[in-house]
Formats: structure tokens, C-alpha cells, sequence
């Protein structure tokens, strides 16, 4: 990987690539800007394994075990900016898998799914309803919080 790729801009990259890689640099900017919202950082590595996939010279699962090798091995892994740089990579690449796959359906069952394919072995609860009400101030609300529904309304959704 050269200077110039490790340090890409996605989005000047979407603008020139061909047709059938700017779909792929588009699920890689969503799922890395949906970090970015919470406030999570990628690392370069992932970056690098992205302009792979991007290029065609690896599949997303090729990716995907790139990057799940990359934090396997502590004697090869670089420093990371925090201890939640692995997970912005991981589920970075897990969102770019999903969204390549163009199914969806706003189903309990699907969002279930989702979330279990975005945080397994990264958060205990992966894939499961919550039982309890949560919020969160969002920096990019300007500190407001997110109303999520109530546990007991998502529970008698199922």
C-alpha cells in the first residue's frame, strides 16, 4: 500500500473511480462516517483493507478476516487511537457488508439480525431486545438526546 492510498479521501475517490467500485466506496464512507457519528475512529489498517476490497484485489469476507486477524495478533497490530478503534473497524466492515447485500426489511426480526451480525462478539448483548430504556447525548445533535423507544413498547413489537 503506497502514501498516497493510506491516506485516501473516499470521498475524491468516489468522484473518479469507475462505475461498479462506487458502490463499494459508498457502503465504506457510510459505514465509516456511522463511527464517525458516534464518535468512533477507524484505524488506517482498515482503511487499507477498504481500498483493497474497493480495488477487487480482496472480497468483503477476505476483508472482514483481515481486519479480525489484524486484532488477533497484538505483536503485528499498530497502536490504536483508543480501546474502541477495534469495534469502528470491525462493525465498519460488517455495515459494508450488509449494505452490499440490498436486502432490508423493517422487521423486529430483521433489526434483531442486524444488530447481532454488527456486534457479535463485540457486545454481549448482540441481537437481543433491550429490557431497559436508554438515551444518549449526541454530539452531533448538539448534545440532545436520542428518544428511543421503550423497552416494554419494543418488547411488544416481537
Amino acid at each position: 500500500m503506497n502514501e498516497e492510498q493510506k491516506y485516501i479521501d473516499f470521498e475524491s475517490y468516489e468522484r473518479v473511480a469507475e462505475p461498479h467500485k462506487r458502490e463499494r466506496i459508498s457502503a465504506w464512507r457510510t459505514a465509516i462516517g456511522l463511527q464517525d457519528v458516534d464518535g468512533l475512529r477507524v484505524s488506517e489498517y482498515l482503511k487499507e483493507t477498504a481500498v483493497k476490497h474497493i480495488e477487487g484485489d480482496i472480497t468483503i469476507d477476505e476483508a472482514k478476516g483481515l481486519i479480525d486477524s489484524y486484532y488477533k495478533s497484538t505483536d503485528n497490530r499498530k497502536l490504536v487511537e483508543n480501546d474502541r478503534t477495534e469495534e469502528a473497524d470491525k462493525v465498519s466492515a460488517r455495515i459494508t457488508e450488509i449494505l452490499a447485500e440490498k436486502t432490508f426489511s423493517f422487521t423486529p426480526a430483521q433489526l434483531t439480525s442486524i444488530h447481532r451480525r454488527l456486534f457479535d462478539g463485540i457486545y454481549k448483548p448482540a441481537g437481543r431486545i433491550r429490557d431497559y430504556n436508554i438515551t444518549k447525548n449526541e454530539w452531533v445533535l448538539g448534545g440532545k438526546t436520542v428518544y428511543y423507544a421503550s423497552a416494554d413498547t419494543i418488547s411488544n413489537m416481537i
